[in-house]
């Protein structure tokens, strides 16, 4: 078994420049951008230096809300050589989830990129943070984020009381090589260097803490599985925001001197095509993503023959779609990740070699390092093969924990390490295993985590609700769809598009109630507990969706 790597996230770049440092390591096909590992590991240290001098320091905390843009991975490796913490936002958050990230996180630096699908991101900021349009850049004195300190912009524009990212690199020239060696040598692996937002049952994300070690090591260890060396060309269609871009993508990659092809923003036609022009031998991507590429009308005159594997994740891998990508992407050795954020995110995976029925119908053994055990959900017991329960794991990849929660983090780490991942599962005789269910409400729409509480949480909000309760109903697309039953206050009307139309400009899109339904009253369990499960099966039966619930 391979031995754990001691590195921070710096120093592994600096090692991957010395040993490959010709060999391609970012590539965008639409930019007409190539860096070889010698020169990204440049660029990203004149970034750290210009964050050094710009005043970001060892340990504070910075936020990027971006798309897969290039500026994005090199942040990823320039805040880890000199200790900053990297804050992922997702790409979808609207106003109301951007300042509770900002808050609670304690970022005094943002960096953000115009917008995304229609969204304008400065728009949103400024509404969130109005001192910022008459701030003098990298001096802003906000009364709602008092940490705040500064917004860079990546783009052509300079938005009022932005800094550019461009202007990074002539900062730089302001800090030598011995200064930045200094900071370098000063960290520690076991330093929280990136967190993620998760959202939580309670109803309020929580930002989970995790290392130069849980990710270099979950990076490498992935890609041991997909025999993947410096001769590997992966195409990233995922966000970086997600374990599954910055980690499953970009760590993989990072850790074997392999060759990263991003997209910036998913499209089918272009991750097509950038597979033929790179011959990219692996492509990342959630079950939805596939389907939209083996289903583009332009499919069959691209030659995919480079591709050895990759990864399908993020929701229920349906079996047709995982055979369309071994016979017709020429994917024979497509493995499959199951994991969690709090998991950085690998906890099993299927391996190359395992036969097509192991990698549909389950998600794998434990990666290697790491422990998996089932326990009984009543006593906490370890369960024998074939016995269902709570799938827990332990070892190098599990999270410091949640940022300013500790009560939250001790109910999901136990005393002895283990992480509860709140998945219901079956483990065989050789250690793979099967998701069954999930003990938490979750929702998993086309590969997105949602938690109906926090959907429920804001909806309250809203003056004619009295009760709501959001769950998921199966979907042929996404796998689920969000749904809520509504019960209004007494004597209010109201629309499923006044509903939806509240949440439009506050919450992420995918979060927002497919399906709305005013009802009198809940399904209750005799101690006056509400059956979510029931809301669900009457849903699927008036909803006609019998047979969608079927194929998933």
């Amino acid at each position: 078994m391979s031995k754990n790597l001691e590195c921070t996230i710096g120093g592994l770049l600096d090692q991957m420049a010395e040993r490959f440092p010709d060999n391609d390591a970012l590539v965008y096909v639409d930019r007409g951008l190539r860096y070889s590992y010698r020169e990204f590991n440049e660029v990203c240290r004149q970034v750290a230096k210009g964050l050094l001098k710009l005043g970001v320091k060892k340990g504070d905390h910075v936020s990027i809300w971006a798309t897969n843009v290039p500026e994005w991975v090199i942040l990823q490796f320039a805040t880890a050589k000199i200790g900053a913490v990297l804050v992922t936002i997702n790409t979808s958050y609207r106003s109301a989830e951007l300042e509770y990230i900002l808050k609670q996180s304690d970022s005094n630096t943002l960096f953000l990129v115009k917008g995304f699908k229609g969204n304008d991101y400065m728009k949103i900021l400024y509404e969130v943070v109005p001192e910022l349009e008459g701030s003098v850049a990298g001096a802003l004195q906000s009364e709602l984020l008092p940490y705040l300190d500064r917004v860079v912009f990546i783009g052509d524009e300079t938005p009022a009381g932005t800094t550019n990212f461009r202007e990074l690199y002539e900062l730089a020239q302001g800090v030598s090589d011995e200064e930045l060696a200094v900071i370098e040598q000063s960290l520690d692996i076991h330093d929280v260097i990136n967190m993620q937002y998760t959202s939580g049952t309670t109803g309020f994300p929580k930002g989970v803490m995790l290392t130069h070690y849980n990710l270099v090591n979950n990076g490498f260890y992935i890609g041991e599985c997909m025999r993947f060396t410096e001769k590997d060309r992966l195409c990233i269609p995922v966000p970086f925001f997600h374990c599954f871009g910055c980690v499953l993508g970009v760590m993989v990659c990072v850790t074997h001197g392999s060759t990263m092809v991003p997209i910036e923003t998913f499209n089918p036609l272009q991750v097509l095509q950038a597979i033929e022009k790179e011959r990219c031998t692996a492509v990342h991507g959630v079950p939805t993503m596939f389907i939209a590429e083996l289903e583009h009308p332009e499919f069959e005159t691209f030659d995919l023959s480079s591709l050895r594997t990759g990864i399908m994740a993020g929701s229920v891998c349906p079996i047709e779609v995982m055979k369309r990508a071994v016979n017709d992407m020429y994917m024979t050795e497509i493995t499959s990740v199951y994991g969690q954020t709090e998991a950085s995110p690998g906890i099993t995976q299927t391996r190359t070699e395992d036969s097509i029925e192991l990698r549909v119908a389950t998600v794998g053994r434990a990666l290697p390092g790491a422990e998996v055990k089932i326990v009984d959900i009543e006593t906490g017991a370890t369960l024998p093969p074939g016995k269902q329960g709570e799938l827990c794991g332990r070892g190098y990849m599990v999270m410091k924990g949640y940022y300013k929660m500790p009560e939250e983090t001790a109910k999901v780490i136990d005393a002895d390490g283990w992480l509860h991942t709140g998945d219901l599962a079956v483990m065989d005789e050789n250690g793979y295993c099967k998701i069954t269910g999930r003990i938490k409400n979750m929702i998993i729409r086309g590969g997105e985590n949602i938690y109906p509480r926090e959907i429920e949480e804001f909806l309250y909000t809203h003056p004619k609700i009295s009760d709501i309760q959001v769950y998921g109903v199966p979907d042929r697309k996404y796998g689920e769809q969000v749904m809520a039953a509504v019960v209004l206050k007494k004597g209010v009307e109201m629309t499923e598009e006044e509903v939806k139309d509240y949440c439009r400009n506050n919450i992420a899109h995918y979060k927002i109630p497919y399906y709305v339904k005013f009802v009198e009253s809940y399904p209750m369990t005799a101690s006056g507990k509400i059956q979510k499960f029931k809301l669900r099966e009457m849903a699927i039966r008036e909803l006609q969706l019998d047979d969608v619930e079927d194929k998933a």
